[in-house]
């Protein structure tokens, strides 16, 4: 530990220096095994961990340590004589209330930098696919530019500081409400250009320094789980980041720009757009370059290319403001900011184009490719792009409808030349964010009904062959059961729901060609429809109710997540499973915890291996996960003096089939190659999250062919159905919970435990 918690030696001699310990000691040393349990999403304290009432910390810090049960105390040791240790990490994706709040606004661009690495596995690299997330993540920066842009210029600075009637009471706004509109474009720029410079820094400054934990050998474009923890992505990040600062100053000139252009007959403000329209171009064209941008560190071309694009497009920013703040010409009137929202529908429909190009070129890489049946059909990359899109869109339009309707309370319902009013362009976004959600929740309820005898039928026959002999007394008791193994049979069928709401969402944005040609929901579904102009106005309203309704979940999630550990249970999943994976795709994605955790406990378990017969790796949930990344990353020597304990474990179930690029059934194999087939899995029915890695094996299934077929263990849960003697409640439905307190796990440690000493490996 790097702090004052550290502890030097453990009383059994088995954490300290060899060369301070006696022959005898050094023997019983090289007997023990080291049961290095990790824990999952939901975070737990060290005591949960170890099951033990008093621990001490070995190694690490307060956001990621090592902890041992303190010596002296009855039952230090766990089953089979092994010693315990924990590696808590559930403080590295979370940490501060502040950096759990920034993880709420970043939610978008997070998933665009999850879509990356959801690549189907099969023919071809996978750079068009990269190449496409980059273009969309690209997108998603734009969008929240010009959500800025339209707040600080469109609404303030164009409409309500144009009118007398909006400047009456609001002395804030009413000092600048007589000055030339170019003059008040200039100085509320301030506001777009302090979002960018937020996000700049935020990108800029991770939530960790991750420097010294860094072991570059792994690359972006791989087919393996050991990108994770061993890829250096700095470089390519800060090229990233460069690239997107570049694009966000030349939007904001071009939006400038466009205004001016309208009121000054000369051809500067012209040539100056089509410069930041050149910009953009330039950024685009060095994310269609995958190889320039992952180029490592020691490449200095990339960095320069970048850095010229982002001091040229700053430098076109400040030309921008100047050039607008200086036309003195007469502005013509115009309902809003002239060219703003032609912008923004060209935005939106090219985020469609590139949601369509990456299904397009998913299922041209997924053709006869595994035949397994995947939770997304291989489509994880798109499905995730249009769900960080569509939520970005929300969340702009819902920014441009709040500040709107503070200036104007009829500004929701408002006609397009009524004062306050926003684009079109929002209009239909909010429209399509109610829609697909409304269809969302539809499509949940009726695959919900239409599954359910299914899944009650085969929830029924384990229920049934696992407690054939149970009293009528407990028909009440079984029913429990069989809904819950129903329900945690319900996970596969999101697949299904989560592609429908890509394809809504991606057809949602076709409308933002309706918003370039300046129609309205309303007045369209009156004359095509025949539905009023009231009625959709009042969906209108109530869908931007429901995107606030959305933003405040995030906002209370994100809080009661960082002080809360129960709600960090369910909230928290989102931000530890997102934070896993290095930022490939958008800079201003939150930083990727894995970057310390995997080296961090590979270095741990050589550690360990060097001092002990063994070392036994035990791994709940996304613990499971971090595990697997490690392995692959241990050198041979290490790799012989290892077994692998997982429970609850989605690394099939889930990662497999989310990630197949990455942790295909290849990478498992591997996996178990690696370790000798020291490996058990234990997996409980009644779990909607973990599940089996390679058989079920459940009473009656075939047996599958090799070591393989010896990994997964089913745990029937609960234990009975029936009150046990000398209690007077049956057992507790487990589900996902973690089972060291069962003895089904102290067994499977015993026996991992043994193995490894029989195995006697080499030095």
């Amino acid at each position: 530990m790097r702090g004052p918690y550290r502890v030097a030696g453990h009383a059994a001699g088995v954490n300290g220096p060899m060369s301070e310990r006696s022959p005898s000691r050094r023997q019983e040393a090289a007997r023990v095994v080291v049961e290095l349990r990790v824990h999952g999403v939901s975070g737990a304290e060290a005591e949960q961990i170890l099951d033990r009432p008093h621990v001490y910390q070995v190694a690490g810090d307060r956001s990621g340590g090592f902890y041992r049960p303190r010596p002296g105390y009855p039952d230090s040791t766990g089953p089979g004589g092994v010693v315990l240790e924990a590696y808590r990490w559930s403080d590295l994706p979370s940490g501060t209330a502040v950096r759990t709040l920034s993880l709420v606004f970043l939610l978008p661009f997070m998933l665009s930098n999850v879509a990356i690495w959801m690549r189907p596995a099969g023919r071809g690299s996978g750079a068009g696919v990269r190449v496409l997330c980059r273009l969309v993540a690209l997108n998603l920066t734009l969008l929240y530019v010009l959500a800025a842009a339209g707040v600080a210029l469109d609404l303030i600075a164009w409409k309500c500081m144009g009118s007398a009637r909006c400047l009456t009471s609001r002395t804030w706004l009413s000092w600048l409400g007589d000055r030339p509109p170019g003059l008040r474009l200039a100085v509320l720029t301030l506001l777009p250009v302090s979002a960018i410079v937020l996000v700049w820094l935020l990108g800029a400054r991770p939530g960790r320094s991750y420097d010294a934990f860094r072991t570059p050998g792994g690359e972006p474009g791989g087919d393996r789980l050991t990108a994770v923890g061993q890829w250096d992505g700095a470089p390519m990040v800060g090229r990233l980041r460069a690239i997107h600062i570049a694009a966000a100053f030349a939007a904001l000139a071009l939006v400038l720009l466009a205004a001016s252009a309208a009121a000054d007959p000369s051809p500067v403000p012209t040539v100056l757009a089509a410069l930041a329209l050149l910009v953009l171009a330039s950024c685009a064209a060095l994310l269609c370059a995958p190889t320039l941008l992952e180029r490592p560190a020691a490449a200095r071309t990339p960095d320069g290319l970048t850095a010229v694009l982002r001091a040229t497009a700053c430098g076109l920013a400040v030309v921008a403001v100047a050039v607008v703040a200086l036309n003195r010409d007469r502005w013509p009137p115009s309902t809003g900011l002239p060219g703003y929202g032609r912008i923004v529908g060209w935005v939106l429909l090219a985020q469609m184009g590139q949601l369509v190009a990456l299904a397009v070129l998913a299922l041209w890489r997924r053709a006869g490719h595994d035949s397994r049946p995947a939770l997304l059909r291989g489509f994880g990359a798109p499905v995730l792009a249009a769900v960080a899109v569509g939520l970005a869109g929300a969340l702009s339009a819902e920014m441009i409808y709040r500040m709107a309707y503070f200036l104007n309370r009829r500004a929701i319902t408002a006609r397009p030349d009524d004062l306050a009013a926003p684009p079109p362009a929002y209009k239909w976004a909010i429209f399509n964010f109610f829609f697909t959600t409304i269809a969302a929740v539809l499509l949940v309820a009726g695959m919900t009904l239409l599954s359910r005898r299914d899944r009650r039928r085969a929830a029924a026959a384990i229920v049934a062959a696992d407690f054939r002999a149970s009293p009528s007394s407990a028909a009440a008791r079984k029913q429990r059961v069989e809904r819950t193994i129903a329900r945690a049979r319900f996970t596969e069928r999101l697949g299904p729901l989560a592609m429908a709401y890509a394809s809504l969402t991606a057809l949602g944005l076709a409308a933002s060609a309706l918003g370039l040609l300046g129609l309205q929901p309303s007045p369209l579904a009156e004359s095509l429809l025949g539905v009023p102009g009231d009625f959709v106005n009042f969906v209108l309203t109530l869908g931007s109710y429901l995107i606030a309704g959305v933003v405040v979940a995030l906002l209370v999630g994100g809080l009661l997540a960082y002080r809360t550990a129960e709600f960090r249970r369910y909230v928290g999943v989102l931000w530890d499973l997102g934070t896993f994976w290095p930022r490939a795709a958008h800079p201003f994605a939150p930083p990727c915890y894995a970057e310390r955790a995997v080296p961090e406990l590979a270095k741990r378990i050589c550690y360990l291996a060097d001092r002990h017969a063994g070392v036994l790796l035990t791994g709940h949930s996304h613990g499971s996960v971090l595990l697997a990344a490690t392995v692959l990353q241990l050198p041979p020597r290490v790799r012989r003096r290892v077994a692998l304990l997982t429970y609850g474990s989605p690394l099939d179930r889930l990662y497999a089939r989310l990630f197949p690029a990455y942790l295909g059934r290849d990478v498992l194999y591997d996996i178990g190659d690696r370790i000798g087939w020291r490996w058990l899995n234990l997996w409980r029915d009644t779990d909607p999250i973990g599940g089996w890695i390679f058989a079920a094996n459940r009473p009656g299934d075939p047996p599958v062919a090799g070591p393989a077929g010896a990994v997964d263990r089913r745990l029937r849960d609960p234990r009975d159905v029936v009150a046990p003697p000398g209690d007077s409640v049956p057992p507790a439905i487990q589900g996902h919970w973690p089972c060291e307190s069962d003895e089904r796990f102290t067994e499977a440690v015993r026996e991992l435990a043994d193995r490894l000493r029989r195995t006697q490996p080499g030095p």
